[in-house]
């Protein structure tokens, strides 16, 4: 529900100014939609504390309007990289930056949390007790392989995330079905691994 500059993806320069600017009435146009919640960035890019302040601010703007009309606000906390480091907000996976930045969502009102895995995985339960109870949806982040994202969906749910956020390793991917249904079984009914492989590859016994 909102627009953020993005003209540097594919670069290592990035703009003079960047901004993340909340659309006319966002809330209210979420609601008319029939959304099911609203999602704002909660950004802190190196040495861009002007864009970090204007996200809190948009983030205490939304939640007045979401609590008035009842919409869940989902606060979503991501921590860049220096883009010329790898160029295109390629994610730091500091778990101690990205617990400070989900504590910052959470106190600022965030009904749902969705954030990014760190390193480490089998360190996210810190994650999750950063939050305080309010759910945390963990982000898919960059392409990978099959076996890379199933293991590491098993080991959030184990970690005591709320469930997951994907998009290119879902959409991108040659069985988008096959892996979909893959994850919900993971996710809901605490498919293994392998199980999860089995039914990407459609081998199912």
């Amino acid at each position: 529900m909102h627009y953020k500059s993005r003209h540097a993806d594919a670069r290592t320069e990035l703009p003079k100014f960047l901004f993340s600017e909340l659309i006319d009435r966002a809330i209210e146009q979420a609601a008319a939609w029939d959304a099911v919640a609203v999602c704002v960035n909660l950004l802190l890019l190196p040495n861009q504390p002007e864009l970090h302040h204007q996200c809190a601010r948009n983030i205490s703007m939304l939640k007045t309007q979401s609590e008035k009309y009842g919409m869940p606000l989902m606060v979503e906390p991501l921590v860049m990289l220096p883009n010329e480091l790898k160029g295109g907000y390629m994610v730091d996976g500091d778990i101690r930056k990205i617990m400070a930045l989900v504590r910052q969502g959470v106190e600022l009102g965030a009904d749902v949390i969705k954030a990014d895995p760190c390193d480490d995985v089998s360190e996210y339960h810190r994650v999750i007790d950063v939050a305080s109870g309010i759910p945390v949806l963990v982000r898919g982040g960059g392409r990978a392989s099959d076996e890379e994202i199933v293991n590491r969906t098993v080991e959030l749910m184990k970690q005591g995330a709320s469930g997951i956020v994907y998009g290119r390793n879902v959409i991108q991917h040659p069985n988008p079905a096959g892996m979909t249904k893959a994850l919900m079984e993971i996710v809901h009914h605490g498919a293994s691994a392998q199980q999860a492989l089995d039914l990407v590859k459609g081998d199912v016994r």
